[in-house]
């Protein structure tokens, strides 16, 4: 049973420690909240960038639940701990099940669990696939723009991968002040490219929108990529490919080969994160016996620590932090508490006496 609780936001204990209430928020209260607050939730993907690199944060390895009869599939557990203001624990869990777009249904679901700070109890569970896709078009969008600062405005856009998370780092791009004389979509899926093609006509700032049948068509012509596939390692090769020195936002993680990365600057979100599980930068760390290739993180790049060269592609490699999770829930959760609108269950925790 629910009910509608007016305030049940878990705050620093003042007194005794006691049990928060436990609420359930669904997908569509998630997306209410975060529909139309692109540059709201931009500001804060970049703020808790800068705390996790000032050590406010704990951000554990990812945890990856395979399975030997589906290796195609995964799923996921992301812990992480915000300090600061937020002050807030938990865990994502999340599948990435890539047959299930033949069946017609999202590719990725998850769950986002967050803890009480003071007491450890969980005190929300949310639908998570739109936090994680939100988080992550942030994160893009951010990076997009701090990395193209230096160099002329790329005008123009490039996708591999026309999936979800290609839209949404396409509203975020346009929500945040991006438009493109040209954008460029290649998926091995004909059906997916076009309608992200769709998408992109019906949504984005006027600019021709063309569907290619090769990545190299779209990379050549594009200033600015985003690549966001499900691919399970390096396909493109050729550093000829990237001769104008674009910005990649290299969101999927492994189709880049490393000799792509080695003639280009390339920054992550955190490097002992990203140099791991096959990744692109973990396949060309195991090349070349080194982490030099990395130049730094988004975080330095942000801080003004590292500046990218103009005349070289910049690569952005980001695995993805839970912190970005923890936080981006944390603020949906917050606007529903003050809102009064959450759904909270009742007598969810139910024995809660030592010895009965």
């Amino acid at each position: 049973m629910t009910s509608t609780m007016p305030t049940a936001e878990p705050s620093p204990m003042s007194g005794p420690a006691s049990v928060p209430p436990f609420a359930v928020i669904p997908g569509n209260q998630v997306d209410s909240m975060l529909r139309g607050r692109e540059t709201q939730v931009v500001e804060l993907v970049e703020a808790t960038y800068r705390m996790h690199s000032a050590g406010q944060t704990v951000n554990p390895p990812s945890f990856f639940l395979r399975f030997p009869d589906r290796p195609s599939s995964r799923i996921i557990a992301l812990p992480a701990s915000i300090a600061g203001s937020a002050r807030v624990d938990g865990v994502k869990w999340i599948s990435s099940f890539p047959e299930n777009v033949t069946a017609g249904i999202p590719r990725a679901s998850a769950v986002l669990i967050l803890n009480d700070y003071d007491t450890g109890y969980p005190f929300a569970c949310l639908e998570s696939s739109i936090i994680s896709a939100t988080r992550t078009a942030a994160s893009a969008a951010l990076a997009a723009d701090r990395l193209s600062r230096g160099r002329p405005r790329p005008r123009r856009a490039g996708f591999v991968g026309a999936g979800l998370i290609a839209r949404y780092i396409a509203t975020f791009l346009t929500a945040t002040g991006w438009s493109f004389d040209e954008i460029a979509v290649h998926d091995l899926s004909t059906q997916s490219a076009e309608g992200l093609r769709g998408h992109l006509d019906r949504t984005s700032a006027p600019g021709r929108v063309s569907v290619h049948d090769t990545a190299e068509e779209v990379i050549r012509s594009s200033d600015l990529l985003v690549f966001a596939t499900v691919a399970p390692r390096p396909y493109i090769h050729d550093p000829a490919w990237f001769a104008h020195a674009p910005v990649v936002l290299h969101v999927s993680l492994r189709d880049l080969a490393p000799q792509i990365l080695l003639a280009s600057a390339n920054v992550v979100d955190d490097v002992d994160h990203c140099l791991k599980a096959e990744t692109s930068p973990h396949l060309t760390e195991q090349l070349t016996g080194s982490r030099d290739f990395v130049d730094g993180t988004l975080a330095d790049v942000l801080d003004r620590r590292l500046t990218v060269p103009a005349d070289r592609p910049v690569v952005f490699s980001p695995f993805g932090l839970g912190v970005l999770d923890l936080a981006v829930g944390k603020f949906v959760y917050d606007q529903l508490a003050d809102r009064g609108e959450l759904h909270v269950v009742d007598n969810f925790f139910h024995d809660l006496s030592r010895h009965g």
